[in-house]
């Protein structure tokens, strides 16, 4: 009988086509892997893979393998699906993914609340901007900002939150130096973009020539806190900030929405119910931070 698990790791090699980078994603070492997938191919009598020096690439079994390992994998998932959506218990694992600066600049306090509130319920976040696949059960709820929400897969469940906007912000310092005219170009600060973006146009200031790229959120607002230039933010991170500052002329642009997103079976667990009821009521007390209308702006 073919073991699940060996089944599993097939299939992470076959993804990535790397030993390592499997290994990576299912949190094992390298050993585990290459001894699950050999316990495979001795199962079957055959190998699955081929080793080149770019990588793993399938044999023709393998490929042959491939189609009923994703049927299995499919099938696996709608199980524990339907299961986990009659879990009724306010305890267990909830998995929750969120965009980083959401969970580090607002959301954080929160989900301290919820952890006070359920302390039996085990809160795993995954912070990160990537979309987590909700039919697979990567995350049991996915928090993000949606342009188009026809854009939204047809087997989720969602929960529409607040309008989110950006700005355009600098240091109060970097802004009194520029006013005085004792500073030069003023740097665009960008993330990991390799073109110029449009947003650098608007305002009365004119940036440089020259940027500041940076690998990271963190590290773009600690460049832009320092003064080394102007970026753009969501609004609720940079209305937050005190050492920021809107740059002069410019005006909070509208980036989308944000949405609470569930599998239509994994909506009905209890513990799931209780964090969408409880981030929905959360985040509509932020509705006017996530827009960016600040005291003024009202």
């Amino acid at each position: 009988m073919i073991d699940w698990e060996d089944v599993r790791y097939f299939l992470a090699v076959a993804r990535a086509a790397s030993v390592r980078a499997a290994a990576q994603r299912l949190g094992v070492n390298h050993a585990t892997v290459l001894r699950r997938v050999a316990e495979l191919e001795q199962r079957l009598g055959v190998l699955v893979f081929e080793k080149l020096p770019s990588g793993y690439r399938l044999t023709v079994a393998g490929e042959e393998i491939l189609e009923f390992a994703e049927q299995m994998e499919a099938s696996s998932h709608k199980l524990e699906t339907r299961v986990f959506g009659r879990d009724q218990s306010a305890r267990g694992l909830l998995r929750v993914t969120l965009p980083p600066f959401l969970a580090t600049h607002l959301f954080m306090p929160d989900l301290s609340d919820f952890a006070r509130l359920h302390p039996e319920i085990e809160i795993e976040i995954l912070s990160t901007g990537e979309i987590a696949n909700l039919t697979n059960r990567e995350a049991d709820v996915a928090i993000r900002f949606v342009i188009d929400r026809e854009t939204l897969p047809p087997n989720v469940h969602g929960l529409m939150g607040p309008e989110l906007a950006s700005g355009i912000y600098l240091s109060r310092g970097l802004l009194a130096a520029w006013r005085a005219g004792t500073h030069g170009p003023i740097r665009p600060i960008i993330i990991n973009d390799h073109r110029i973006p449009d947003w650098v146009h608007a305002g009365e200031i004119r940036t440089g020539e020259v940027p500041f790229r940076a690998p990271d959120a963190e590290t773009q607002i600690a460049a832009v806190r320092e003064g080394i230039g102007l970026t753009r933010l969501p609004c609720f991170v940079g209305d937050s900030e005190p050492q920021l500052t809107r740059a002069p002329g410019t005006q909070p642009l509208r980036n989308g929405v944000l949405w609470l997103l569930t599998h239509g079976e994994t909506r009905k667990t209890k513990r799931v119910r209780l964090f969408m009821e409880f981030a929905s009521h959360r985040f509509a007390a932020y509705a006017s931070l996530l827009a960016g209308l600040k005291v003024e702006d009202r």
